[in-house]
């Protein structure tokens, strides 16, 4: 069981670092680290299920200073949005939560972050910092610890931006695949199958949906019919992924509880929903807490034939559209360019 203090605290429960496990052969000066968008509660999923797709993504670089401490140099991408203050920003907190961890609080780092996916979109990008931060940290220092070790630490990052406890989308950024989170407070995640002709197909329409809204709207109280037929989909839609049931995929893949509430905030989102299922996707719903939308479908061909025809529904509104096609990305976080 891991614990951690709100806000990137000290861990307990975590295993201390092995001294020359996973070291480089060589020490490393400066590594380049892609954390990409990720689709959470997938539907059915509320807060615990979560998918890894290959673009769009934050790129972010760690180096060895001889400045002491951890120093946020660079924001780019952000138009002035994020904060230079290390212990304020995503990718900062969870990276000061490690180096607390490892006793390496006072060592010199310079990190630059490159936002290349939009704020407030549903697609995980305050995940993909927090994630980042802490990746990139520890692949600089050695890979004193495994990426199941980062959970708490990347977790603490992305509740400080905002205040919530889930794993849903750094879970899939920082383990790749579709991750299915058991318990959030004792961060047990595992890893789902990933059905081989498994695509999906995500359209982000250029509209914001603050977090913080979209979890206001939701109700305190569900019925205990809606519960029931919401736990039924959710195992359906996991032996669907065990399966490569396709079919029992499109049967599960219903949200009864959070899209009859935030589609409110989607400007024509039911005409985007009927014009990608008329396309063949297997079933549609919302990306995390919107705007962005996504859908699961068999084989890429009709991945693009959906993605194109959602955003054609948000152009005719006019709201501009960007599509992304991808294959559930199994690899999830990972280094570009290390030196």
């Amino acid at each position: 069981m891991f614990t951690v203090d709100r806000w990137g605290g000290n861990p307990k429960g975590l295993p201390n670092p092995v001294k020359g496990a996973h070291m480089s052969a060589q020490p490393l000066k400066e590594v380049r680290i892609f954390s990409p968008a990720t689709v959470a509660n997938v539907a059915c999923g509320f807060d615990v299920l979560g998918f890894c797709i290959d673009a769009p993504g934050d790129e972010i670089v760690a180096r060895f200073s001889t400045t002491p401490g951890l120093r946020i140099t660079k924001i780019t991408g952000d138009d002035g949005r994020l904060p230079l203050d290390s212990k304020k920003n995503t990718a900062g907190v969870s990276a000061h939560a490690l180096l607390r961890h490892l006793g390496k609080s006072d060592l010199g780092i310079e990190m630059e972050i490159h936002k290349k996916m939009p704020f407030g979109s549903g697609l995980g990008s305050s995940a993909a910092s927090a994630v980042g931060g802490a990746f990139v940290v520890n692949r600089l220092l050695g890979d004193p610890l495994t990426r199941r070790q980062l959970l708490p630490f990347v977790v603490a990052g992305e509740a400080a931006a905002d205040g919530a406890w889930h794993a849903d989308n750094v879970g899939p950024c920082l383990l790749g695949g579709i991750t299915l989170i058991r318990s959030n407070a004792e961060l047990d995640v595992m890893d789902v199958p990933i059905p081989e002709r498994l695509w999906a197909a995500v359209v982000h329409p250029d509209i914001v949906v603050l977090t913080k809204v979209a979890r206001e709207i939701m109700p305190r109280q569900i019925q205990l019919e809606t519960s029931t037929q919401q736990s039924g989909n959710l195992g359906g839609l996991l032996c669907g992924f065990f399966k490569s049931d396709y079919a029992l995929i499109g049967r599960s893949l219903h949200d009864l509880i959070a899209e009859p509430h935030r589609h409110r905030l989607i400007p024509e989102f039911y005409r985007a929903k009927a014009a990608a299922m008329a396309a063949g996707a297997l079933g549609f719903s919302i990306s995390g807490a919107g705007p962005s939308v996504f859908a699961l479908c068999d084989g890429e061909e009709t991945a693009r034939k959906v993605a194109a025809a959602v955003a054609a529904v948000f152009s005719s509104v006019p709201i501009k559209a960007t599509p992304y096609v991808s294959r559930i990305n199994p690899k999830g976080v990972h280094v570009l360019s290390e030196s």
